[in-house]
């Protein structure tokens, strides 16, 4: 068997380089600001834009945090929050654009394009929408059909906002838990004698939730 020695110059490098790889994926997303935005401002799935709009500026200071983030130095489960925070939190941003005079999210959109297709949310070194969020990263590369009972896109029919963070230590546990609480809601599923009332979810996103409801 051979041997070889190498100088303290290449043992530097290795060195370097294996302590940049762990810290690489040792990488968490520090969630405490929109932590403590969405305890203060979210109450059962309600959200106050009013408390919101009072400390916009903390949560700039949460999206500035995810725009520093490179997604590709988390974990899958890491990753999988760090998109799903990303969303909501935009979300948020976006429906504080035009409060308090905004109705519905719809209004903040224009014949031609709707807001969820605005490119507004800053993350990865790019300007994307929440669409590009929700369709082009969030159903194609996780491919989990709980993400649907997490996000919230500001809408009637959305299911609620959770009142804390996603956190990819716990995430099966949240995902399995809003999923649960979205099915289980009679105000949005429910069978009255022969005739199940369902969620438009289930039609929209029938390929992921496994078969829409007839």
């Amino acid at each position: 068997m051979a041997y070889y020695r190498y100088g303290a110059g290449v043992l530097g490098v290795l060195s370097f380089l294996i302590t940049g790889l762990a810290g690489a994926a040792l990488q968490k997303v520090d969630n405490r600001i929109y932590q403590e935005l969405l305890e203060k401002y979210v109450r059962n799935g309600q959200v106050d834009y009013r408390g919101f709009k009072e400390e916009e500026k903390e949560l700039d200071r949460y999206l500035e945090v995810l725009e520093q983030v490179d997604s590709e130095a988390l974990s899958r489960d890491d990753r999988f929050a760090f998109y799903i925070n990303a969303y909501n939190a935009w979300t948020i941003k976006l429906i504080l654009t035009g409060y308090p005079d905004v109705k519905s999210i719809k209004d903040l959109g224009s014949f031609f394009r709707s807001p969820w297709k605005k490119k507004i949310c800053r993350i990865d070194g790019e300007v994307i929408s929440l669409d590009q969020i929700e369709h082009g990263i969030l159903r194609p590369r996780f491919k989990d059909p709980r993400v649907h009972f997490a996000i919230n896109c500001a809408a009637k029919g959305c299911p609620p906002l959770r009142s804390v963070p996603y956190e990819g230590t716990n995430l099966d546990q949240q995902l399995d838990e809003m999923a649960a609480a979205f099915i289980n809601d009679p105000s949005r599923n429910r069978l009255e004698r022969n005739t199940l009332y369902a969620s438009r979810i289930f039609d929209c996103f029938e390929e992921d939730l496994g078969g829409g409801i007839s």
